[in-house]
């Protein structure tokens, strides 16, 4: 059975383990012009250096009314991509996978940061925000009203995150995630809850799933052979008549078909004040659900927080990998710990720590 330092190779990529890092929003573009600077290469190279597989950047906007505040992150001009580049480098030079999350907010997008104000919700144009769009002109609970895609602005969203893919690649990215997860655009589109359309983008889940496989492949076509494509869906809604595993199983596997190599599954986003029975791991049944019913590759996550859990989800091949969010930022050295308390003796221990290494106890 695999373990979490066993390594795992996707097309060109090749993890040094199964410990990944969640893309994690961070909220930090002060200057809101969607570009990253020494917050992001700090935050991010620390987790290189802790020791993650995979270090994947934060939901990174495909356009400028993609974002979900307008201090997130973007790829949609080449000062992005370049910035992007030098942290793409660092991470490199510790060993690491770099990965980046291509995301379109939807109708949760112009809304305050969450951290910084002592405002939230729907950011007014005339403090800076923007008009959101939606499969249909259904409000996020607590948000102002989206407009509906018409078929031209469809069409714009699946250019843009081809662009954003491309300019990923330039920028060194190993990894490239279609973010449909969350209550974000493309989750939108999937969930009758929020998708009320009566033209092929609406109805069926063949239909409902139309511009999720369009962007998958368009980011397939863009990006070429050797980048793995990643998929982050929600499993489920949490909510009566919503998104659920089964509906996430079936369009996993036509994603797959389209281009997509690998699906981090995680829940909810849609439904604000949704019932969600969190506890320790509670992601992982979703996980597990999914690689099985689809045949596919998946990572879990949700509240993994120790070394055994981790390796337990990994060698039960309930997922053949897992991210980590939370837990990295309380222990951005999780990785290197977690080979100690396993007896793995990995050789990525940053050279400049040396003195710090465990050492065995004599006797």
């Amino acid at each position: 059975m695999p373990g979490l330092f066993d390594p795992l190779t996707i097309r060109s990529a090749t993890f040094r383990n199964r410990i990944w890092v969640s893309p994690m929003c961070q909220y930090s573009v002060l200057e809101k012009d969607g570009v990253p600077r020494d917050w992001h290469l700090v935050h991010l190279g620390s987790l290189a250096v802790g020791g993650a597989g995979l270090v994947m950047a934060e939901a990174t906007a495909v356009s400028p009314e993609g974002r979900i505040s307008d201090e997130d992150t973007g790829i949609w001009n080449d000062e992005q991509r370049d910035a992007w580049a030098r942290i793409v480098r660092f991470i490199h030079e510790r060993g690491a996978v770099a990965g980046v999350q291509l995301a379109h907010a939807g109708r949760k997008a112009s809304t305050w940061p969450e951290w910084g104000y002592d405002r939230s919700g729907t950011m007014a144009e005339a403090d800076g925000g923007w008009q959101s769009v939606s499969a249909s002109p259904v409000a996020f609970e607590g948000y102002d009203a989206p407009i509906a895609l018409d078929a031209a602005g469809i069409d714009t969203v699946v250019a843009d995150f081809a662009s954003a893919a491309a300019r990923s690649v330039a920028a060194g990215f190993d990894v490239v995630e279609v973010h449909a997860a969350h209550g974000y655009l493309l989750h939108q589109f999937l969930s009758p809850l929020s998708n009320r359309r009566d033209d092929e983008y609406g109805g069926s889940l063949a239909n409902r799933a139309r511009l999720v496989l369009r962007v998958v492949s368009a980011v397939r076509e863009a990006v070429g052979d050797d980048i793995a494509v990643f998929v982050r869906f929600s499993a489920t809604d949490w909510a009566e008549g919503g998104w659920d595993q089964q509906q996430t199983a079936t369009v996993a596997g036509w994603a797959r078909d389209a281009g997509a190599d690998f699906f981090d599954i995680s829940s909810g986003g849609l439904v604000a004040g949704a019932s969600i029975a969190v506890s320790p791991g509670y992601q992982v049944p979703f996980a597990e659900y999914v690689r099985d019913e689809a045949g596919v590759g998946v990572c879990a996550v949700g509240l993994i927080t120790s070394t055994d859990q981790a390796q337990a989800i990994v060698s039960e091949n309930r997922a053949d990998a897992v991210m980590l969010g939370r837990e990295l930022l309380r222990d951005p050295h999780f990785p290197l710990h977690a080979a100690q308390h396993l007896g793995v003796e990995v050789d990525y221990w940053p050279e400049a720590y040396h003195r710090a290494r465990p050492r065995p106890h004599a006797g």
